[in-house]
């Protein structure tokens, strides 16, 4: 598996593998998937802003992708990155994930930011609770009950990693 900078030819796989964890899953809040327009000014916006957009793949094709951006607009919070990572679902519990937020850590690192977040969608979501886990983020607070998809009430889970610190 290698892991790379997305180029704008990968974002058609990447518009397919989020479609399928808008239609399928809660890890996303998103109901209707975005055009591959908006995924390609999603990608723009975060790349043009000095962020990292990564790509895993191997000889079957495109693995996942994960990208992080400043978690909120307002300045005060540039210092922090909120991260995002969607994965093939016949490739999950693979390591995927775990080596795309390995290197987002990293490159957020490397551009002076201090901390990352991860805002989970559904509490019941144990594979990115699992691989954030295991990369030294903690889980710092629940929201209870703030998204409705599927017919049911959903938490978000938010976790958190100092990134100056190893682990």
């Amino acid at each position: 598996m290698d892991i790379r900078p997305a180029t704008t030819d990968d974002l058609p796989a990447c518009q397919a593998i989020y479609a399928h964890h808008v239609l399928e899953g809660t890890g996303s809040f998103d109901e209707v998937p975005p055009s591959l327009e908006a995924m390609t000014a999603r990608y723009r916006q975060i790349v043009e802003a000095g962020r990292s957009w990564l790509v895993a793949e191997d000889e079957t094709g495109l693995l996942g992708f994960a990208y992080y951006d400043q978690y909120r607009p307002r300045t005060a919070y540039r210092f922090t990155a909120e991260n995002s990572v969607y994965v093939r679902e016949d490739v999950r519990g693979q390591g995927v994930g775990k080596a795309l937020v390995a290197r987002l850590i990293r490159d957020a690192r490397s551009s002076g930011f201090r901390q990352m977040l991860a805002v989970i969608g559904d509490s019941e979501n144990i594979g990115s609770i699992g691989v954030h886990a295991s990369l030294g983020f903690q889980r710092v607070g629940t929201m209870r009950d703030v998204g409705f998809k599927f017919g049911r009430w959903l938490d978000v889970i938010v976790m958190q990693r100092n990134l100056d610190e190893d682990g």
